[in-house]
This record gives C-alpha cells, structure tokens and sequence, in this order.
C-alpha cells in the first residue's frame, strides 16, 4: 500500500477554466501553456483533456514536445524560447512545431531553411521587448529586421510581445507598453499575440489574434492581491495524511535544529510530505494546511519526506486523518503568501514522486 499523498488533478476544473477565460477575449485564438509540465498540473493530461479546444499548446524548449507528440496531441506547438541550436530546425516539419524567434541567429538559421523550401514560412512567431527585457528584439530595430528577412516578416506573421508588468492591474505601464507595441505593428501585422493570463483578465486593448493562456488554466490567480474577475476553480489539490501523533511537555523541540520550541504541553501531528516531494524547505513556522478541514500550523523545519504541524487545538486529529497542503479550501497563493513565495513557483516544485491523481 502506497502512502496517501497526492496531486489531485480536476479536470472538469480545468475545462472550465479554459472556457471562463477564452469568454475574456471571444475572438482570440487560445494557445494553452503547458510548460513544466503544465505547471506541475500533467502536460499529457492538460493537453488531452483540452485537445479538442485549444487552437495551439506551448511549451519552453523543444525537449518539452516529444511528450506530447507521443501522447497523440497534433496540435501546433509553439515553442516559446525558440530554437537553441540550429539542428532542432531540422524538427520544425516532424515535430509540427512553431518557433518563437527572438534573437537574429534564429532569424538566419530559419530563414535558411524557408529558401530552401524545407520548411514553409508559417511555421514561426517572432517575439518583441516591450519592457521585459529578457528575450526579443526592440521595437526601434523592426524596420531593418523586416526588410532583411523578408521571408520572415510577412502578412500572416504573428508578432508577439509579453507584457511584465500585467500581474499589476492598478500600473499604467502594461498600458504604455501596448501602445508603444501597436503603434509600430499598425498597417504591417494583423496576427499579434500580446495577452498573456493576467492582461487577458485586466487589459481588453492585449486581446489580439493570439491569447496565452497560464496560470490562470490551472485556477490560481495572476495577481499579487487575487483581483480576479473572471470565476476559476483549483485545478490541483495537494493532499497527505497524518501518520503519527505525538504529545510533548512545555519546553520541548520540534524538528531539526530546535527551531519551535512548545510553550505549553502540546500534540504534534506529522505528515508524509516534505522537500522532496516539493514541499518548500524554507516553508516558516506558521504555515497553514488543513488537517481534517481545520486550520493547522506547521512548526518545526520542514524534512525531505515529513511536515509536523502543532494540532493541539484542533478536535479528533489522529492517524490517516486527511491533510489540504492547498487546494479547493486552501488556496495556492495564500500559502505561498506566507512561505514568501508565488503560487506558480509552489505548483510547478511538486515532484515526479507525488502522484497524479486525475479526477
């Protein structure tokens, strides 16, 4: 018998999600991320349940398609940070691929291959910084770019640009950025992809051609305070159990290095997670999770394969006693909150040796 501890994967959950946030933008088509592994949700399981909706799946790199091409999903991939050497061009027919290109030597490694009629000249995006600062090209270098690739830069082109202030709804700055994006695309490219979760929710002028949908897929909130306007639900619920119970006098230590001490006798409950399973170790003292529905505080460090939490208030705490680290009734974002973290950081850490339970 295996231990109790589990991601339980709704996809019902999922599916309803997908539909909440193409309603944001009715006239864009939907690219579903499904990077790190769907953000630890199951790329093959995100990708099957939502086959028949999503007009195109991304993921980062090109090791993050044979998953799914083996799965059966035939779909277009786009593949966000584009090709990393020139031989994964080689891929771009076989694996039905879709590059995001945002540096030049992708430009000439593709354009490369257009003329030699190896791939067709639909088969890539082309990415440009609008304030991120992290990939693409600058808007003030279009014009030379479109008149050395002309291959490239053509009517059915989708130009793309990622937003890095949207997760900030009150900031003019996404606003600006737009603006600035528009007014060089205008009269050149019709096929745009701005949006991304948090500016599909918030920023109606990012609805484009293209949308992505992220985080908010997997029914967490994009936004730093949740400011969601749309209804989603939890799509993983992180579940354990108690495994053992123990009851300490005041003054003793809980845990490696001492670091809670009991103040009052107390019951200790442990639970059979920890850093291993992704668990952060750097979880603090206070952290809650529900045991049996009600509120408890972990204390102590957190071990590679144990949790123990202080449930010396809490009524008919005992061994199999069921435990939400997040999920349904404890959202993602308010234990990251407290762990000092984001919600995205605590759902794609799960590891491969939680389960995947889909429901």
């Amino acid at each position: 018998m295996a231990r109790h501890t589990h991601a339980a994967i709704d996809l019902d959950a999922l599916t309803h999600n997908f539909m909440a946030m193409s309603e944001c933008a009715p006239n864009s088509k939907q690219v579903v991320v499904v990077k790190a592994d769907a953000y630890g949700n199951g790329a093959v399981a995100v990708a099957l349940c939502l086959q028949n909706h999503a007009d195109m799946f991304a993921v980062a790199f090109i090791d993050e398609v044979f998953e799914l091409r083996a799965a059966g999903i035939t779909q277009p991939i786009l593949v966000l940070q584009g090709p990393h050497q020139e031989q994964e061009c080689e891929l771009t027919n076989t694996l039905n691929v879709v590059w995001m290109l945002h540096a030049e030597q992708q430009l000439n490694w593709i354009n490369k291959r257009i003329k030699n009629n190896e791939i067709s000249n639909l088969h890539h995006w082309v990415k440009f910084d609008t304030g991120m600062h992290r990939l693409g090209f600058m808007l003030e270098d279009y014009e030379r770019l479109s008149e050395d690739y002309v291959n490239i830069f053509h009517a059915e082109t989708v130009v793309a640009t990622h937003l890095a202030r949207a997760d900030e709804p009150k900031n003019k700055a996404s606003l600006t950025a737009i603006e600035k994006f528009l007014n060089v695309m205008e009269g050149r490219h019709n096929c745009l992809s701005i949006a991304n979760s948090a500016a599909n929710i918030c920023l109606p002028a990012s609805a484009k051609t293209w949308n992505r949908m992220g985080i908010s897929l997997y029914g967490s909130s994009p936004f730093e305070n949740d400011e969601v306007l749309v209804s989603l639900q939890t799509v993983m619920q992180l579940n354990s159990e108690v495994i053992a119970i123990r009851h300490i006098p005041a003054g003793e230590s809980v845990g490696y290095g001492a670091t809670w001490t009991a103040q009052q006798p107390s019951t200790i409950a442990t639970v059979a997670i920890g850093y291993a399973d992704g668990y952060p170790r750097h979880a603090p003292i206070g952290t809650p999770a529900l045991i049996d529905g009600q509120v408890a505080k972990l204390v102590g460090r957190v071990s590679m394969d144990m949790l123990t939490f202080d449930v010396t208030d809490i009524d008919n705490v005992d061994i199999g006693s069921p435990v939400e680290l997040w999920g349904r009734n404890l959202p993602i974002n308010q234990v990251a909150k407290h762990i000092g973290t984001i919600g995205y950081e605590l759902m794609t850490r799960v590891s491969k040796r939680v389960p995947r339970k889909l429901v």
